[in-house]
């Protein structure tokens, strides 16, 4: 059996969270593939070393200018150099990474970009977990390709990387990184270690894709808004898609596909509460879930623009007209419900504002309505679970708990595989929304 591992920012933040992973992958021999990220924060004032480095590389970019520009890169260098010699010392390592920082610190003042600046966070920190565990260390620039216009490939990646780890026993790969084809770092966007972790499971044909985080697993609401939410056992690909789309965010979403196409489940753990069993996402299940709701998550601040037409739906090619006016105004459409002689588009506020009048001005030219009308400040939420399709009169719970805790409801729109029901409602309705919907599914359940 073998188990690739990948451990967040916070899970690695210092010695003594170095120790906890060292203790958690100690006690399951089949946790053979490591992928670290850089050291997240120790205390909530505190900075991520990803966040120092992007800082002292745009230093770098200045110290030609000014003097105290050139003070403050060194300074800031410094205390990046200080941030991994304490977990070094921490951990009572002979390790010495003095050559590695002149290297860094040689291409730093050459600009070699800030991609190559971000890298080095989840680079040294893999070198101190390889030493750290006796593990091979395989720098993920040597294994993990990009295109000259910086598009991941996935298909030279997993020949190359399939190759190395062959007959590698147990290794280090560092997150977040890869290079292009002139050899330059380039990085996946922020989270993206989580991606790194997927495609070494892809590549090692894992059993399991453990992703340790400071969370036991996904969780049936946000807990921001929902008190104590209970925690989510088993979600499929397919409803974690619904739920991450809608804000639920634990793992980095471009994750799931590479392991989703080998049928490699994904374990979310928490580092600091080992004996959790956490999230297990996979691509389909038996188990029955707890509740009839997998989960429930939502986003604010949408505008609404509904387009009314008699005999719209006789009239051809009415639907694309509309939407050509958003795409030609580089509006992204959010959510599109319709009825017989009216169509409501949903797009993000902040997005449409700008342009609303020539929207309006071209929805006009384009199909004529009889009328047409603006809401905003609106919030879109997401109602998903497997369980709703053996359940009836899941629509009529979720009305009946958002009367009764007097939120009106702009819109209720079920998708054709009865996998999720999403709900518009008032911004300022957006808590008691959700809460109603949590109370009514899992508070009177339990």
């Amino acid at each position: 059996m073998k188990k690739v591992v990948k451990f967040g920012g916070s899970s690695l933040a210092s010695a003594e969270q170095f120790k906890k992973v060292g203790r958690i992958i100690s006690k399951d021999e089949t946790r053979r593939y490591v992928i670290p990220s850089a050291p997240g924060k120790r205390t909530p004032d505190d900075t991520k070393v990803t966040d120092m480095l992007y800082s002292c590389y745009g230093q770098a970019l200045l110290e030609d200018d000014s003097e105290d520009c050139e003070t403050s890169f060194v300074e800031q260098f410094h205390n990046i150099e200080e941030r991994y010699n304490s977990i070094i010392e921490g951990l009572g390592l002979s390790l010495d990474l003095s050559e590695e920082f002149k290297i860094i610190r040689t291409n730093f003042s050459r600009k070699v970009g800030r991609d190559y600046a971000a890298s080095r966070g989840e680079y040294l920190n893999g070198i101190i977990m390889a030493a750290y565990l006796d593990y091979e260390f395989i720098d993920a620039a040597d294994v993990i390709f990009f295109d000259e216009n910086g598009n991941f490939d996935a298909e030279k990646t997993d020949q190359i990387l399939s190759a190395r780890l062959e007959h590698t026993e147990r290794a280090v790969i560092p997150g977040f990184y890869g290079s292009r084809p002139d050899g330059r770092v380039q990085t996946f966007s922020r989270g993206g270690s989580d991606i790194t972790g997927s495609i070494v499971a892809k590549a090692v044909h894992a059993d399991m894709y453990e992703n340790w985080t400071d969370v036991s697993g996904f969780l049936i609401a946000d807990p921001r808004v929902v008190k104590n939410p209970k925690p989510i056992d088993v979600i499929t690909y397919r409803e974690l898609r619904e739920l991450s789309y809608m804000g639920a965010t634990v793992l980095h979403e471009d994750a799931i596909f590479p392991v989703r196409k080998e049928g490699i489940p994904i374990n979310i753990r928490n580092t600091n509460s080992p004996e959790d069993k956490g999230t297990l996402i996979v691509e389909d299940t038996c188990r029955k879930p707890r509740f009839v709701i997998t989960g429930v998550a939502g986003k604010k601040d949408f505008a609404s623009i509904t387009v009314e037409k008699a005999m719209m739906n006789s009239e051809v090619g009415f639907c694309k007209r509309v939407l050509e006016v958003f795409e030609q105004n580089d509006i992204s459409i959010e959510h599109m419900p319709s009825g017989i002689d009216t169509m409501t588009i949903f797009v993000h506020q902040d997005e449409f504002e700008e342009k609303e009048q020539k929207v309006i001005a071209g929805i006009h030219r384009a199909v004529e309505p009889d009328f047409l009308e603006l809401e905003s400040d609106l919030a879109l939420i997401a109602v998903v679970g497997r369980g709703m399709r053996a359940t009836r009169g899941t629509s009529g719970r979720i009305f009946s708990a958002l009367a009764h805790a007097n939120v009106n409801v702009k819109m209720i729109d079920q998708g054709s595989s009865e996998l999720n029901i999403i709900i518009g409602v008032r911004n300022h309705d957006f808590a008691a929304a959700i809460n109603a919907i949590y109370d009514i599914f899992v508070k009177t359940i339990i």
